[in-house]
């Protein structure tokens, strides 16, 4: 027998805010794009050695990769905080 639905649970609390987080609010297309225009597709394929950054690279491609593959979308999100890192040092 199916147990019957409560009703009454108050809905999930909205996520918290994330000031500190400089991924937060970003998605995996705006942090892919970003690191392809400040490194090129070439530059990014040897620093996070994926084929998808190096044979026929596109953002399709590497988004359809790194949504399925998460220590590949973790090399790639550690490489755009060190991105952020080294523009800020930079200024």
């Amino acid at each position: 027998m199916a147990e019957p639905i409560d009703d009454t649970k108050p809905a999930p609390a909205a996520p918290a805010e994330q000031p500190r987080n400089p991924l937060h609010g970003l998605t995996l297309e705006a942090v892919v794009t970003a690191l392809v225009e400040h490194y090129g597709w070439d530059e990014l394929g040897r620093k996070v050695p994926l084929r998808c950054f190096t044979s026929d690279p596109s953002i399709g491609s590497s988004l359809k990769f790194l949504r399925k593959t998460p220590w590949a979308r973790e090399k790639v999100e550690s490489l755009y905080l060190f991105m952020l890192r080294e523009i800020r040092r930079a200024s």
